[in-house]
């Protein structure tokens, strides 16, 4: 076939008229995502992928729960649980619950700072130990550390305004695993440190501190320590982190020592029977005067009303969905008549 001068014209024609509608038709390339500017003039361009999810937030602390006396008896906040009813070999009901008292048993100052040893109890078991902090002379409380299981809080000594030691032991059959709870920013915070590395009975006596890191503490092992050995003496140079024993004896000992640990001259806890408190007094000349007074009684046991709900009764049997199932019989015979012979 021969291509003339004019057919030739026809077919560009015709291509330069389909190139807009070509165009049109062809995918537009991605644009690129928009760059951020750095210091410095430098552009980043940030990746096409989602950013990794944010890790979630730690709950938040509570907050401590602050008492402000105003001349009335506080009551320390106490909930009892069934745990603890078991855990205590508690008989408590509904109808008669067993009530719960705060035993305060220590109180020492450092400056401004007022603080309160002692624990909750039911009558006949320790439950749990108790400190409590005024920062303002007795105006308002808080607890500074947690409470601690079957355990209770005794002695306070302060050796200056920043360094204190509270001793205290597990009360459960026996007196048992003596502690020391040790500051260093005042009483704003404590930490736990057992006086010996296992298991042990026996319960700190008396402690007392000469310096930051000097101090002595007696331990009794009770009536039933081996061999009769019921006293022991220990030193510690590392401000009660550890405990080295010096002596042991079958009879009483004494720290040599001019004052003892937890004992203030200036404030004292003072039991009121008319008012059922404990009185927080402080000594003003020949008399004493109550900046601050706690309830002796705090809470009642009893069970959680999800142990008192009686048990659902049983489920009713449930109807048959399928179709019901007849009983085959076997077809109707008529009774055979014999003929008498």
């Amino acid at each position: 076939m021969r291509v003339t001068t004019c057919m030739y014209r026809s077919v560009l024609a015709a291509l330069a008229m389909a190139a807009p509608l070509l165009a049109q038709s062809r995918p537009k390339p991605a644009s690129p995502p928009p760059t951020e500017q750095e210091a410095g003039g430098v552009f980043r361009v940030p990746s096409q992928f989602p950013p990794d999810p944010e890790p979630p937030k730690a709950p938040e602390e509570p907050k401590p729960v602050v008492l402000t006396y105003e001349g009335k008896p506080l009551l320390v906040p106490f909930a009892c649980t069934d745990d603890d009813i078991q855990t205590f070999g508690m008989t408590c009901s509904a109808e008669d619950p067993c009530p719960v008292y705060a035993d305060l048993t220590s109180i020492q100052s450092a400056g401004q700072r007022i603080f309160v040893a002692g624990n909750f109890h039911n009558g006949a078991s320790t439950m749990y130990s108790l400190l409590l902090l005024s920062p303002d002379g007795g105006k308002t409380w808080q607890e500074p550390v947690e409470r601690y299981r079957s355990a209770g809080l005794d002695q306070i000594q302060f050796f200056d305004m920043e360094t204190g030691w509270i001793s205290g032991q597990s009360f459960q059959a026996l007196p048992r695993d003596p502690f020391l709870l040790l500051t260093t920013d005042g009483g704003a915070t404590w930490r736990k440190k057992f006086i010996f590395n296992e298991a042990r009975l026996g319960l700190i006596e008396q402690f007392l501190f000469d310096s930051r890191t000097s101090g002595s503490l007696l331990i009794d092992r009770g009536a039933g320590a081996e061999g009769g050995s019921r006293w022991e003496r220990y030193e510690s140079m590392t401000g009660g982190d550890s405990w080295m024993i010096r002596e042991v004896s079958s009879t009483p000992l004494k720290l040599r020592a001019s004052r003892e640990a937890g004992v203030s001259t200036a404030w004292r806890l003072f039991a009121d029977s008319r008012s059922k408190a404990q009185l927080v007094q402080r000594k003003s000349g020949e008399s004493w005067q109550t900046v601050a007074a706690f309830a002796v009684q705090v809470g009642l046991c009893k069970p959680s009303e999800s142990e008192l709900a009686e048990p659902p009764p049983p489920p009713d049997p449930q109807p048959q969905t399928g179709p019901a199932v007849t009983p085959r019989r076997g077809p109707a015979t008529k009774p055979t008549l014999r003929k008498r012979p």
